[in-house]
C-alpha cells in the first residue's frame, strides 16, 4: 500500500511539474491556422463593438457630448475620442501594425485628440481611425502572430481578448451615459 501512495504521489508531482512546460510549449506552437481564426474572431468582435459605439455616438445629441456623471470622468465625447485614440494606436499595435505615420507621439497627440468635443468631429475621427484599424488589421499577417510577437509580448488570442475586452468596457460606460442623458441604445428593444 506504502508503494502504491508513493507512486501516486510521484505520479501528482511529476504531473504538476509538467503542466508549466506543457502550456508553454503549447503557447510556442501556436500554429498559423489557429492564429488566422483568433485573428479572424478578435476582428469581428471589434466590428460588433464598432458599430455599437457609432450607432450610440450618432443616437447621443450633440448638446449631450459634454455630459459627465462627475468630476474627475470623461465626458461622453472625451469617452468616444478615447475609443477613436485606441482605433488609431493599440489595436494595431495589438496586430504588429502601427499608428498611423502622421499621427505623432501618441502620448502628446492622445490627450489633445480627447479635447476634441463637437459631435461632427468626434464621428469623423472615429470613422478615420476605424478606417485605419480595418485596414492595419486587413495588412497583419496572422502566421507572423504565432508565439509571443510585437510591443506587447503577446500572442493574438492575448492581444485580442486584452483589446476587446477594454472596448467593451467603454461601450458599457457610453451605454451608461446615454442612458442618464435619455437615449437608449439603439439595437435594444
Amino acid at each position: 500500500m506504502h508503494t502504491l501512495m508513493r507512486r501516486l504521489a510521484l505520479g501528482a508531482v511529476v504531473a504538476i511539474a509538467l503542466v508549466p512546460a506543457t502550456s508553454a510549449r503549447a503557447q510556442d506552437t501556436f500554429d498559423a491556422s489557429t492564429a488566422a481564426h483568433v485573428k479572424n474572431a478578435y476582428k469581428a468582435d471589434l466590428d460588433s463593438v464598432h458599430k455599437k459605439v457609432m450607432a450610440l455616438a450618432n443616437a447621443i445629441p450633440a448638446d449631450k457630448y459634454s455630459w459627465k456623471p462627475a468630476e474627475g470622468v470623461r465626458t461622453i465625447s472625451e469617452a468616444l475620442m478615447h475609443i477613436a485614440n485606441e482605433y488609431y494606436v493599440y489595436v494595431p499595435m495589438s496586430v504588429g501594425g502601427n499608428p498611423p505615420a502622421d499621427f505623432g507621439n501618441p502620448r502628446e497627440v492622445m490627450p489633445k485628440n480627447e479635447k476634441i468635443t463637437a459631435k461632427a468631429d468626434v464621428i469623423a475621427q472615429l470613422e478615420k481611425a476605424w478606417a485605419h484599424t480595418q485596414a492595419q488589421m486587413a495588412a497583419a499577417d496572422a502566421s507572423k502572430m504565432t508565439g509571443k510577437y510585437g510591443r506587447f509580448g503577446m500572442t493574438i488570442d492575448d492581444a485580442g481578448f486584452v483589446m476587446t475586452g477594454d472596448l467593451h468596457e467603454h461601450l458599457g460606460q457610453l451605454i451608461a451615459y446615454a442612458r442618464s442623458v435619455g437615449v437608449k441604445p439603439p439595437w435594444t428593444k
